[in-house]
């Protein structure tokens, strides 16, 4: 049943200390500095019944295994969830539509990586809380530009699992030159395991039979990432191609995104 039906209050955003709000986080350090718990609370703007809307928003990423999870989520789906009003659904699924319509706008409004910092710090905020290990496939064009992010699997990602063919189906479909592969490590150290390794020489291979380019598998950790590439684990000794603008550059676990 829908949650906001029986409320005995509803906690707002301006209830909290000054410090906590959000909003005011937002406006004095920049949107990039706020969890994703507090960007979806600055949308649902109220709690629900003996929960304040942080509480809320928290619990409502953690159901979900994350914000692809939540993003996953369609408009009955939310409104069955305790506290989840029409209009908390309707800014919820417009905001992320918002996000997914930014993958396809024109070239030059579209997200630019040239080296594994960038690609960090494109997918390292959400991917660094994870509990779960997480693939995804970056979809690179020829002159760096982001043309989509897809989840390939969640949970143990090991070389047993991982199937090339879901790997490279996406860049297949939209018929993609390129492509990076990123995971996440929950312990928070993004050294490359032993699997890591082979599973990045899998789909390099993968990618030679197809014509797709594997620019680089990254690891993301906490606060830090690492290039299987730049390591030269994985990938065939030889440098970068010329075919586009990817440059791996030395990274470890200590250099931050």
């Amino acid at each position: 049943m829908a949650g906001d039906e029986t409320p005995s209050y509803t906690t707002l955003i301006r209830d909290l200390p000054q410090m906590d709000r959000p909003r005011e986080r937002l406006k004095e350090l920049g949107p990039g500095a706020l969890s994703n718990a507090e960007l979806v609370a600055i949308l649902m703007r109220t709690g629900a019944r003996g929960r304040s809307v942080l509480e809320m928003s928290n619990h409502l990423i953690a159901s979900m295994g994350g914000l692809s999870g939540l993003a996953r989520m369609s408009y009955g789906e939310l409104c069955n969830y305790h506290g989840v009003s029409d209009a908390k659904a309707c800014q919820l699924l417009s905001a992320f539509e918002l996000g997914r319509r930014m993958v396809s706008l024109s070239p030059e409004d579209r997200a630019v990586v040239r080296s594994p910092r960038d690609v960090a710090n494109l997918v390292s905020a959400e991917m660094s809380l994870f509990d779960q290990e997480h693939l995804r496939v970056l979809l690179v064009s020829t002159k760096g530009d982001v043309r989509g992010v897809h989840e390939v699997y969640v949970g143990n990602v090991n070389a047993s699992i991982v199937r090339v063919s879901e790997v490279f189906k996406p860049a297949v479909r939209e018929n993609c030159p390129s492509i990076i592969i990123v995971h996440n490590h929950p312990s928070g150290d993004p050294t490359p395991s032993p699997e890591d390794v082979m599973i990045t020489r899998q789909i390099v291979a993968g990618g030679e039979m197809l014509d797709i380019e594997v620019l680089d598998h990254i690891v993301i950790g906490a606060g830090a990432h690492v290039s299987l590439k730049s390591k030269g684990l994985g990938f065939p000794a030889g440098g970068d191609s010329a075919r586009h603008t990817w440059r791996s550059v030395p990274d470890g676990p200590d250099r931050r995104p």
